[in-house]
């Protein structure tokens, strides 16, 4: 390995956007940390970097502190269930993700002289009384609820990621990342676009919650990926929205995949779950002119390259 080659570890790096990240720092010339426990991750997401020389797999729980010879130059921590169903189904495992592991996650930062980037969330604004989100808005987050679990643990995350930074002057990045999609995302993982798509491709009823007037706003993954690979180059400490704040409501969104889809499906309504927001837009000013970055994939061409893979890999 050359002496300047840097290394990047990622928690959670079999999952979604880890994997999707993997891909990026090996295309630009990183060496490859991978830390994963599968519990919402999947080697099939890796498999193409498993014979990379510069691609390294380390199977473990980041709740548990993780010990490294070699130097690590960034530390990406994204390890987390996130998702409505996998958050509900392992709430305690949530938790400690975003306790535990961001501790022992910025333990290694510390000890490796490491970059450290959060993988946080929109969902630290909860249901907002500010629209679009600017990263000034404290949020609108209940924490006895059932979501509790997560937007807490990610605002715990935060908390902590900038303790790190003020007090052990550990180079630290926070990103809030907005509904984000694309290839990889677990079909019927509880968000909207795969359960769409999966119904849709299947001629299934599309399932909406509540009566499809809240809105999100949908970033592809390629474009989130090239914001955090400027943010973690980047000077600033602050948290940083990053999303695509064209906003639409899930009423649009589903009868837009029944045409890209050509399906069939009937669209059906079931009750909202408890603390499900009802808005969600990013304010993007500080990626725009800190970052020089604004997403680039419209909706269509991402939603078509989505249901080109989920109907690749769709089971029957």
């Amino acid at each position: 390995m050359a002496k300047s080659m840097k290394t990047v570890l990622i928690t959670g790096g079999a999952g979604f956007i880890g994997s999707h990240l993997c891909d990026l720092f090996l295309k630009n010339g990183y060496r490859v940390l991978c830390v994963d426990n599968f519990i919402t991750g999947t080697k099939e997401n890796i498999r193409h970097h498993i014979s990379d020389k510069n691609f390294a797999l380390i199977e473990h729980n980041i709740t548990i502190p993780i010990y490294l010879k070699e130097d690590v130059d960034i530390v990406l921590h994204f390890a987390s269930p996130a998702s409505p169903v996998d958050y509900l189904n392992y709430p305690i495992q949530t938790l400690k993700v975003g306790s535990l592991g961001t501790h022992n996650s910025l333990g290694l930062a510390k000890a490796k002289g490491a970059t450290f980037l959060l993988a946080s969330t929109s969902e630290v604004y909860g249901d907002p009384l500010v629209h679009p989100q600017t990263e000034e808005y404290w949020g609108n987050v209940n924490p006895v609820g059932p979501r509790g679990v997560y937007d807490e643990a990610k605002r715990f995350a935060e908390a902590m990621t900038m303790a790190y930074h003020r007090v052990h002057k550990v180079d630290t990045k926070i990103v809030r990342i907005f509904n984000t999609y694309g290839p990889r995302m677990r079909m019927m993982d509880g968000r909207v676009v795969p359960n769409f798509i999966t119904q849709a491709l299947k001629n299934e009823p599309i399932t909406i919650y509540g009566d499809g007037s809240q809105t999100r706003s949908f970033c592809y993954v390629s474009d989130l990926v090239d914001g955090l690979y400027r943010l973690v180059n980047s000077g600033l400490h602050d948290p940083v929205n990053i999303g695509n704040p064209h906003e639409m409501s899930l009423n649009e969104l589903a009868e837009y995949i029944k045409k890209l889809t050509g399906s069939r499906s009937k669209i059906v309504f079931k009750p909202l779950p408890e603390d499900d927001p009802r808005q969600r837009q990013p304010d993007i000013a500080r990626a725009r002119e800190k970052l020089k970055w604004l997403p680039k994939v419209s909706l269509q061409e991402g939603l078509v390259a989505t249901i080109a893979w989920f109907n690749k890999n769709i089971s029957p």
